[in-house]
């Protein structure tokens, strides 16, 4: 099986990078159904969370976190994901544009793996089949928060079609997924 692509991943214009920073980030599914999101960021300056227990938490978009968003073709519904270096993860259900559906629990946990680099770190999230929305053909935005040793912030994604940062917005899901069949 040949390796997934690797997309590079752009800064908000709207927010330009103050310090030298690279993001690519791909996206593959594995035998048992579950997607794999790969990201490697590097950057000298990059801040990053504390290691923590693997949980869930909310409001991890504020420091740097590595984030996907995922809907099946011709729905309204989609879902949110976010997992940062910390290895603490975030699992949301929209039922339309920023929607939220508070009764959403997810059926199992993303797996998170961090590895440093000599400029940054790679992280790896697995999401269980369970956690995907239901449908053949999916759409996924990949998209990152960095936060640089000064505070400020970066948004990075695959594309940006708004004038601030919006990764909610359903024209920046450009990445076509097809569910394989068992």
């Amino acid at each position: 099986m040949p390796a997934p692509a690797e997309h590079i991943l752009l800064c908000h214009p709207a927010k330009p990078a103050t310090a030298a920073c690279t993001v690519s980030a791909s996206a593959s599914f594995a035998g048992d159904g579950s997607l794999i999101l790969s990201y490697r960021l590097d950057g000298r300056t990059i801040l990053r969370p504390a290691r923590q227990a693997s949980a869930p938490a909310d409001n991890l978009w504020q420091h740097t976190c590595c984030e996907a968003f995922l809907a099946a073709v011709d729905t309204a519904e989609y879902r949110e994901f976010n997992f940062s270096p910390s290895s603490q993860w975030a699992a949301y259900r929209f039922t339309d544009y920023r929607v939220r559906d508070t009764d959403f629990q997810p059926a199992a946990a993303p797996l998170i793996s961090l590895d440093d680099t000599p400029d940054g770190f790679s992280l790896i999230a697995r999401l269980p089949a369970s956690l995907l929305p239901a449908g053949n053909r999916l759409q996924l935005a990949l998209s990152c928060v960095i936060e640089q040793h000064d505070r400020t912030k970066t948004w990075w994604a695959l594309a940006h079609r708004a004038a601030q940062p919006d990764f909610h917005l359903r024209t920046s899901f450009t990445l076509p997924l097809k569910v394989p069949q068992p």
